[in-house]
């Protein structure tokens, strides 16, 4: 479905992504991290996400919407905060979960997927200034770029798995 017209109170997220080469990236054993447990709601592209801190224990609980857009580098997104009231309401709804374990590096992310992403590793980064995000050099441990590449955003990773190419 279109959206009838460009939203209105969304923020532009910028962001790229690629594939992490394990045997080169820096060991993450003693590192906090973020767990992060999303839910896709059926039928929309709406997503429950708590992300629970591991060193205070911590959530956060949101509802994003991602929209549609013909620069994937340049998403417009809108979120709302839940309380854990508004959030069970949310989570009643028919949904596709996954699970994740995030890690900050050097200013970089890197998601650890569970379940049955098992094994799949992404190293992402977000900035505000578009030209910054285009001219940045990824990590030495980062492989395949997949930035624009659909198969590895969430709600399609978690309908298909891990893409086999």
């Amino acid at each position: 479905m279109t959206e009838a017209r460009p939203p209105k109170y969304t923020l532009i997220e910028r962001e790229r992504r690629w594939l992490v080469d394990q045997n080169q990236r820096p060991d993450l054993g003693d590192l906090d991290y973020v767990l992060i447990e999303d839910r896709y709601i059926t039928g929309t592209r709406i997503r429950l996400r708590r992300m629970t801190d591991s060193k205070t224990g911590q959530s956060t609980l949101k509802l994003t919407k991602k929209y549609e857009c013909s620069d994937p580098l340049a998403r417009p997104i809108v979120t709302a905060y839940l309380t854990e009231q508004e959030f069970e309401v949310f989570a009643k709804l028919d949904a596709r979960s996954l699970a994740k374990k995030r890690y900050s590096i050097a200013g970089f992310s890197v998601d650890q997927f569970d379940g049955a992403l098992d094994g799949l590793e992404l190293v992402e980064i977000e900035r505000s200034d578009d030209q910054i995000l285009r001219d940045l050099h990824p990590p030495v441990w980062a492989a395949a770029e997949v930035s624009n590449d659909l198969r590895y955003q969430g709600g399609t990773l978690v309908i298909h798995g891990i893409p086999k190419d």
